[in-house]
């Protein structure tokens, strides 16, 4: 599962988001609008998708 990874969009503007979901944002990385940031298919990762899925679009490569 390590080996695989994730292509991650910001869709949704995290303006107006609970505030733990705008850190969650910044932490991975994504600081605009339809930026997409490649990261590893681990549980944590899998755990901030859970948390903000609805600000993403996700792709597996």
């Amino acid at each position: 599962m390590a080996d695989k990874m994730l292509k991650i969009t910001l869709i949704k503007s995290p303006i107006g988001a609970v505030p733990k979901h705008r850190r969650t944002v910044e932490a991975m990385g994504l600081t605009k609008m339809h930026k997409t940031v490649t990261l590893p298919d681990n549980a944590a990762t899998r755990g901030q998708i859970q948390q903000i899925g609805y600000m993403l679009k996700v792709e597996e490569m």
